[in-house]
């Protein structure tokens, strides 16, 4: 399969492997803390039961964590899409991009306002989500990673960016 110039990556998000770590440490931390508490709580069943529910859950977020930032995001002509193949956004679908210090967006990140909802909401900790005509980028990402995509995805729906960009040389 040959590849076009549309599908040609242009810039690559991938997760930091130190912001990643220390993210998943956190919250196996605090599900140890959790499970702790939770076994050494002599007072109310209920609150052993509450403190054991979510020390549980703070691990299997650790784990879903691990395995979503094991990936990255590619911007191409087209749009956004993870390495691993999951589309996230067409350009054309894309109305703005907010990276503005009070945008609703992740760490490190921006959003993107789409003209209308294309798939089911998703996320992916640490890396993306997506949810009605909303979609942001970020979490344990480079701000300078995120901040190039950003200006290259405002370049490509403003029409500005040069047609010979992404040409090998």
């Amino acid at each position: 399969m040959t590849e076009t110039r549309d599908d040609r990556v242009l810039v690559t998000v991938q997760p930091s492997v130190f912001r990643r770590w220390v993210a998943i440490l956190i919250f196996i931390a605090l599900g140890a803390v959790l499970i702790w508490v939770a076994a050494k709580s002599a007072n109310s069943i209920v609150l052993q039961v509450a403190f054991l529910g979510f020390g549980l859950l703070s691990v299997l977020a650790a784990d879903k964590i691990r395995r979503a930032t094991d990936d990255g995001i590619e911007l191409t002509r087209k749009g956004l899409r993870t390495i691993s193949g999951t589309h996230l956004a067409r350009v054309e679908n894309v109305e703005k991009v907010d990276r503005g210090a009070f945008a609703f967006k992740p760490s490190n990140g921006f959003v993107v306002k789409l003209t209308e909802a294309e798939d089911p909401r998703g996320w992916a900790p640490g890396l993306w989500w997506r949810g009605g005509k909303l979609l942001g980028v970020g979490g344990v990402v480079s701000a300078g990673e995120t901040k190039a995509m950003a200006e290259l995805l405002t370049a490509i729906i403003m029409d500005v960016l040069p047609e010979d960009f992404d040409d090998e040389k």
